[in-house]
């Protein structure tokens, strides 16, 4: 029996996702993109994954640039996500017009961010219209470790289960 797709969406839209600005740089091209898929895979050594679209900016970047940045930012500060849905504009330092600099990696992170992850590429699993990029932590900070990192759930943004027409 096949699963209806809406059911599929609403029950993949229920999975808690963190939300998060995955940074990336090939060259001197650099972009962020809003992501929530988003988690760590291994603990030795430290692995974090991160899906990204086959047709993103931010794809062929870690493709070609080895890396990426995970930014994690406040809960209560969530409409920069709307701003990193499409390619940034990379502008004197700035990407959509908020401060960032360049990781251990080169991959930028960002000034606001409440904590970031910097990975090297490890591993790319081809998984259909997404790759599972595998990165190894090379780096890391906690801007305020008081504030909660932001979740699917405090936005009305959806992104998962079957590919809307």
């Amino acid at each position: 029996m096949a699963l209806d797709d809406e059911l599929t969406n609403r029950v993949c839209w229920k999975i808690p996702n963190a939300l998060a600005l995955v940074g990336s740089k090939a060259g001197d091209e650099r972009n962020a993109m809003t992501t929530s898929w988003i988690s760590q895979l291994s603990m030795e050594p430290v692995l974090i994954g991160v899906g990204v679209d086959k047709t993103a900016v931010t794809h062929r970047l870690i493709a070609d640039g080895g890396c990426f940045t995970i930014n994690l930012w406040d809960s209560d500060d969530t409409r920069v996500f709307v701003k990193f849905s499409k390619p940034a504009t990379d502008d004197d330092g700035m990407l959509n017009g908020r401060a960032v600099r360049p990781a251990t990696t080169g991959a930028p992170v960002f000034e606001e961010a409440i904590a970031w992850l910097d990975c090297e590429l490890r591993q790319a699993v081809d998984l259909g219209a997404h790759t599972l990029f595998v990165g190894e932590l090379v780096d890391a900070a906690i801007n305020d470790d008081e504030k909660r990192s932001a979740a699917m759930s405090d936005t009305r943004m959806k992104y998962g289960g079957v590919k809307r027409h």
